[in-house]
């Protein structure tokens, strides 16, 4: 009988090594954490006693039941478009500008415009949306309007980042074979470029989009309107059942975009 060769054992690929400046970043990471909370000074024993236990649950037993009649319903009402239509103008704006931004921060114009506009977009993300509100507050006074206008500054730095290094992701092999055939610049990046690097682009808008919803409601606390103003006006006059409807109004909003945003991200992805 003929016997069948021995099989060749296989070669399993060596395991990927470790450089030494990812161990050194690694080791310098863990000693980061240990310190914080080592300079932090926790006191665990305080936020687990029952005093702490009883403060808390008598703080929260004041804001049962919430204030449903009809004129906190409607005020309520009103202060949730508000803060939904802040979130989404700002967001708006700051995708435009974002875009308008992200062409020379892709380096598309030179290195030194690259620089310039990423260095704009650096400061503009570094500055948190309490602070850009803060800001426009005494130039444009309380309002909704100064809390969109923070919104769409920080969001600009924040999708103008993410939509440079979209671009510099997308190949160019179809970009510049429109070009060989003829197309001037702009029509090749269009059809081209955009075309393949807009459903990301898209879903970082819908993702910020979600996060503005939640900024905007905590711009409110400075005064820059929405329900975050009327969530700070009724928790000053303790007026606990009034603010509980007014938070429960807000986890119906995040909750509401968030199902929205997730919906249209995924029949943009598929």
């Amino acid at each position: 009988m003929n016997q069948r060769p021995a099989p060749s054992p296989v070669e399993l690929p060596a395991p990927p090594r470790i450089r030494t400046s990812s161990k050194i970043a690694v080791a310098a990471l863990a000693v980061l954490i240990l310190a914080s909370f080592y300079s932090l000074q926790m006191d665990w024993r305080t936020l687990f006693s029952q005093d702490a236990a009883r403060s808390a649950w008598e703080f929260l037993a004041g804001f049962a039941p919430p204030d449903t009649s009809l004129p906190v319903l409607k005020k309520v009402l009103s202060g949730a478009f508000e803060t939904l239509a802040m979130s989404a103008l700002g967001t708006l704006i700051a995708a435009v500008a974002g875009l308008l931004l992200a062409l020379p921060a892709s380096g598309r114009f030179g290195i030194a415009i690259l620089r310039t506009t990423r260095m704009i977009l650096n400061i503009a993300r570094a500055i948190p949306e309490l602070v850009w509100a803060s800001i426009l507050l005494i130039t444009a006074g309380l309002g909704p309007f100064a809390g969109t206008m923070a919104l769409a500054a920080h969001t600009t730095g924040v999708l103008g980042r993410l939509f440079a290094d979209t671009l510099e992701n997308v190949p160019l092999h179809a970009e510049n074979t429109l070009r060989t055939n003829g197309a001037s610049t702009v029509n090749a990046f269009l059809y081209a470029t955009l075309q393949q690097a807009l459903p990301q682009m898209l879903s970082y808008v819908l993702y910020r989009w979600e996060n503005n919803i939640r900024a905007a409601a905590i711009l409110g606390v400075v005064g820059a309107g929405g329900l975050g103003q009327m969530l700070k006006y009724h928790l000053s006059l303790f007026q606990m059942p009034t603010a509980a409807t007014v938070i429960l109004a807000m986890l119906f909003l995040v909750a509401l975009v968030d199902a929205l945003s997730f919906s249209v991200r995924r029949w943009i992805l598929r």
